[in-house]
Order: C-alpha cells, then sequence, then structure tokens
C-alpha cells in the first residue's frame, strides 16, 4: 500500500497479533479527528482522502484501516459494527487517544455509533455520514432481505471467488451508489479500484454481513437504542443516496437529544466526497461546539 491523501502520512500499529494502518495528519497535541471508513472496497485513503489537507491544520486526523481493509495485515476481519468498534477502542488506546471527534460513513458510522454506545467516554461528538445501522431490513422483506441473508451464508470456498469475480465490475458498482462519479477526486476511484483488485478484497465487510443480517432482519439495528447517544452529532445525508435509506437518518436525528441532520440534492452515497464543499463547511461548523 503506498497511496497516500495530500498532506496524509502512514503510520503501523502492533495490536492483536497483526499491524493497524493508520493515516495520520496534523499536530500530535491538537483535538483528535477519528475517521472510520466504509465497506465493500473502501479504506481510510478513499473515504477520507480531502480529510487530511482540510481538517490536519488544526486537527490531529487519525484514519485507521479496520482489519480485512486496505493495508491492516495479519489480523483476522473482526465481523460487525459490535466487534469493530470494540476493535476501535484499542486502536485509540494504542495511539494514546483519550477522546476524539469520531466521523464514520456508511459501514463506519454504524461503527461510530456503537463505540459512542459501548465506549461512551471515548467520544466527543460524532458525523455520522449516511451511516449504516438504522434501518429494519434490506429492501422487501420476503424477496430482497432474505436472498442477502442466503448470500451471507455461503460457504467461504464459493463466496470469496463469487466476490472477486464482482469486484471486477467495480465501475458498475460505483455507478450505482454515486450520483455523479465525476464529482469524486479520481485519484480516490483509483485507489477505490485497486483496493477491489487486491488479494482478500472485502473480506471485512463480508464478515459484517454475515454478522449483521438475519434471516429476519437486520441484527446491527439502533434504532431502538440510538436515543442513548448524547453527544453533539451532525448526520450527513445525499438526497439521492440508493444505497442507505435517508429516513433512517431523519428518524435517528430525531430520537436523538443534540442531533441535527443536513440532507444535500443532487448527492448519492458517498457524500462527503460527492459534495465536499458542503460537507467541510458543515463540520467546520460543527466542531467549535463539540470542542467548547
Amino acid at each position: 500500500m503506498t497511496f497516500l491523501p495530500p498532506a496524509a502520512r502512514a503510520e503501523y500499529l502492533d495490536l492483536d497479533g497483526g499491524r493497524v494502518r493508520v493515516l495520520r495528519g496534523g499536530p500530535d497535541g491538537a483535538p483528535a479527528l477519528l475517521l472510520v471508513h466504509g465497506g465493500s472496497n473502501d479504506n481510510a485513503a478513499v473515504s477520507w482522502y480531502r480529510m487530511f489537507g482540510e481538517f490536519g491544520a488544526d486537527h490531529r486526523v487519525i484514519a485507521p484501516e479496520l482489519p480485512g481493509f486496505g493495508g491492516t495485515v495479519g489480523i483476522d476481519p473482526v465481523g460487525g459494527p459490535t466487534a469493530q468498534a470494540d476493535f476501535l477502542a484499542r486502536v485509540l488506546s494504542g495511539l494514546g487517544v483519550e477522546r476524539a471527534v469520531v466521523v464514520g460513513v456508511s459501514m463506519g458510522g454504524d461503527v461510530a455509533m456503537n463505540l459512542a454506545l459501548r465506549h461512551p467516554g471515548l467520544v466527543r461528538g460524532l458525523v455520522l455520514i449516511a451511516p449504516g445501522g438504522l434501518v429494519e431490513r434490506v429492501g422487501n422483506r420476503w424477496l430482497t432481505h432474505k436472498g442477502a441473508w442466503w448470500a451471507a451464508r455461503m460457504p467461504d470456498a464459493f463466496l470469496f471467488p463469487a466476490t472477486a469475480l464482482a469486484n471486477r465490475f467495480v465501475g458498475v458498482a460505483l455507478r450505482a451508489v454515486v450520483h455523479d462519479v465525476s464529482a469524486l477526486p479520481p485519484e480516490a476511484v483509483a485507489e477505490f479500484r485497486r483496493e477491489a483488485l487486491r488479494p482478500g478484497a472485502a473480506r471485512g465487510y463480508m464478515r459484517y454481513n454475515q454478522d449483521t443480517l438475519g434471516p429476519h432482519g437486520m441484527l446491527n439495528n439502533l434504532m431502538p437504542v440510538v436515543g442513548r447517544i448524547t453527544v453533539p452529532t451532525l448526520f450527513f445525508h445525499g438526497e439521492q443516496d440508493s444505497l442507505v435509506p435517508l429516513e433512517g437518518s431523519r428518524r435517528a436525528s430525531e430520537l436523538m437529544p443534540n442531533a441535527r441532520l443536513v440532507t444535500v440534492p443532487d448527492c448519492g452515497h458517498w457524500a462527503q466526497l460527492e459534495a465536499h464543499e458542503r460537507f467541510v463547511e458543515e463540520v467546520r461548523a460543527f466542531l467549535p461546539a463539540v470542542h467548547g
């Protein structure tokens, strides 16, 4: 792994018998921003390509890659969002970070909310970009959801080769979830394609799906408990998101006592990249209240 976003540097943390790749930016003594990437063929360099340059002047920007993603090696994928949240807590401890504003996209948003619920002392505030973990099921109960559950139950001997084959058509998948591919940084798109072709790509996301898809509904649905998250929270969601329903962010922001929702027109699932300037504007307006 040699690709780095502007103003980022790569470091490695020895943890759980392996090495966690962590992208870093900004001064060590500054307030911490913990960035949690999404699933599929995402990694820290893709989702957070623009964040180090934007926030590294006044924040310690920290973007680890979860087991099964990017340049983290020697650690088996840990599974669902609770296990991933516990893993991030160990990462923060290993890095000497006592508290952070946590920014998560998609799967990473699910993990960020679980971190706030399971380790509240570590989380100063949340920025959730089209977060997972806020729906009862995937589409139709008897067709779409049941089909996704059966697919996730496939033996690894079939699942891994099938995923590797699907990853060869990564451009099709990208166009299905992004409203306007031309709005994405070309460098991030190229890295997303490289990640799709990496041996073992998306295995971390496979384990996440296996742990969250139940036969009749989602096992990671946080809607019944999301109101327990009291830290300041900013939801940021594209109005043309075809992957994660906007309604989940809308309902969660109403249930949480200190949350606000920003919706972005003409924007799909990767809102922090597709609507970069609006995202930076909203986050910069949000951070002073969190830091007090």
